[in-house]
């Protein structure tokens, strides 16, 4: 059953392809890969050569992603067979008068502004993308996106690009990685047509660029690209830049990094709780699972960096439903993504002040209060957590932590924690605001 799924998911991810790629590279590239067989956790394909299979992952991995289910690491979840026999030659060249031209963009079909899950951590960045969208060098320009990877840098980069060629049909764009312009340039560098490669780049509307930080250390890459970017501004043409850290700490020229600090860096941090569930209970819809609220919960709260992450939970959750008919519980989850919740787990030290500072500003009191002695019902609970949460996280002795609290017992300590362990099994809000503390603590 699950392998008929994955064939008809396969055959409408050829039939979206055969739309966006000229015929000679349907027939030289794609039609010869064949569909083996699928199962809870990948998909098994024939390929005539490497060359095919590198054609395939270096050209469509993002599309691949939106059909066929993804490793944790958000890669398409694909295993090739290559025939022992197989002549390991590339394809013929396409045709001159048939190459595919730059302007039929490969754009992600699932990354759109409606498809985009906003929070505190990320609402100015979709604010400014979408203005830049509707309005491309008229304001931010350039916009440079920073931030950990799997939060959603590509996903506005694609959306603009699918904004633009709705709304402003005029206008050409493209949106590129920075490894694929290397390429570019040393593609034709060989051919000795980089003159051509210039014209076309310079003669562009709007120019989206994706992991900015791999031009680092190739100084006639940057000067190539930073003279691509000179032009294109100085004729009011949109430039939006993605990388996974602010322009001051790159390793480029100082030109480079003033330009791209010229008009407006915006950082997309970590989404929060809240964000993070409706991230899965979205994409979880979107693929036909329904996922109760409290089970959207404890996954947000055990995968927190990357919501890439959150997509290879959910396409496991998929396939372990479909294929096994049962019904999600906690259990069910913790074991299923037990080896994701694990490379979740917090690995640095944390001091008591650590959760004293989180605690105070979750529970909105002071640190002099909860080491304090009043019984404030506030203050009182706060000071409870703190104790919990230090008993928990941090590995000492039970005197020495409670020491920490202005001087209470461990026995104290013990009669905290075990009352937050039965009131956070029956108080979801104090749960909640007890994952809360943690997840700050954890990811600061």
């Amino acid at each position: 059953m699950l392998d008929c799924e994955v064939k008809n998911v396969w055959e409408q991810f050829l039939e979206f392809i055969e739309t966006r790629v000229s015929k000679s590279e349907y027939q030289n590239w794609i039609d010869p890969v064949r569909f083996v067989e699928a199962s809870t956790d990948k998909i098994i394909l024939e390929v005539p050569n490497v060359y095919v299979q590198d054609y395939l992952l270096g050209n469509f991995s993002d599309v691949l992603g939106n059909f066929l289910p993804l490793l944790p690491s958000g890669e398409p979840a694909i295993h090739f067979l290559i025939p022992d026999d197989a002549p390991q030659t590339k394809p013929p060249p396409l045709p001159k008068e048939e190459e595919p031209s730059r302007a039929q963009l490969c754009l992600n079909p699932s990354y759109i502004f409606e498809n985009f899950i906003e929070g505190p951590s990320n609402q100015f960045v979709k604010s400014a993308a979408f203005g830049v969208a509707s309005r491309p060098g008229k304001s931010y320009n350039p916009l440079f996106i920073h931030g950990g990877v799997g939060l959603g840098k590509t996903h506005l980069l694609h959306s603009i690009g699918h904004y633009v060629q709705e709304h402003h049909k005029a206008k050409r764009v493209q949106v590129i990685t920075t490894e694929a312009f290397i390429n570019d340039i040393v593609d034709h560098l060989r051919s000795k047509s980089i003159d051509k490669l210039k014209r076309y780049y310079r003669t562009l509307d709007v120019l989206l660029v994706d992991d900015i930080q791999f031009l680092q250390n190739r100084l006639n890459f940057e000067e190539e690209f930073c003279s691509t970017f000179e032009t294109l501004l100085n004729q009011n043409k949109q430039i939006v830049i993605t990388c996974d850290k602010p322009p001051g700490q790159l390793k480029l020229s100082e030109r480079m990094v003033a330009r791209m600090e010229w008009g407006l860096v915006a950082h997309m941090g970590v989404p929060d709780l809240e964000t993070r569930v409706a991230i899965i209970k979205h994409k979880s819809e979107r693929r036909g699972l329904n996922i109760p609220s409290q089970i959207a919960f404890f996954i947000a709260e055990h995968i927190y960096n990357n919501v890439r992450q959150i997509e290879g939970a959910i396409n496991r959750l998929c396939a372990h439903s479909k294929l096994m008919n049962t019904h999600l519980d906690e259990e069910i989850v913790e074991k299923i993504l037990k080896e994701m919740f694990q490379h979740n787990a917090p690995t640095k030290k944390i001091s008591v002040e650590e959760i004293l500072k989180s605690v105070a500003a979750v529970f909105e009191v002071r640190i002099s209060e909860i080491k304090g002695e009043s019984r404030h019902k506030e203050i009182a609970l706060a000071r409870q957590v703190a104790m919990y949460l230090a008993k928990e996280m941090i590995d000492d002795s039970l005197m020495r932590i409670a020491a920490s609290f202005g001087g209470k017992t461990h026995s104290t300590l013990l009669h905290a924690w075990k009352k937050i362990t039965d009131q956070i099994q029956m108080n979801e809000l104090l749960r909640r605001q007890v994952q809360m503390v943690r997840r700050n603590i954890e990811t600061t």
